[in-house]
């Protein structure tokens, strides 16, 4: 039962390990980590509601679970086809329009909760 535990413990870390790649090398996370605080920032500014912060929370969450699915795949890529295929840069260019779908609702999502208190500021 012990070595269950460690185990799970172990795979803690090198989920962790994952994330802090992700931030600490991937271009695009350090940018969307920096749009993540600017919309928590402008969350708490304008007080959003709880409903509003679980929308907020998916719609971060989700960007960064895609980037990570992106570099994961990208990785894989350059390690199996170095050169330059076809087949694989259909398989980068998909993952990364994949994030970019995400962002895209990420920010609907944004502009729908934000926008209105933007405007009622003028």
């Amino acid at each position: 039962m012990g070595d269950y535990f460690l185990k799970r413990g172990k795979s803690f870390v090198y989920a962790w390990q994952g994330i802090i790649f992700l931030f600490h090398n991937e271009a695009n996370a350090k940018i969307h980590l920096f749009a993540a605080v600017c919309v928590i920032a402008a969350g708490a500014l304008f007080k959003i509601e709880c409903w509003e912060w679980c929308a907020v929370i998916f719609a971060i969450g989700g960007v960064f679970m895609a980037e990570g699915f992106n570099t994961a795949i990208e990785k894989i890529c350059d390690k199996v086809s170095p050169e330059k295929n076809s087949l694989i840069k259909i398989a980068k260019d998909v993952a990364a329009g994949s994030v970019l779908l995400f962002v895209i609702s990420a920010v609907a999502v944004g502009l729908i909760i934000f926008l209105p208190r933007i405007i009622s500021l003028f």
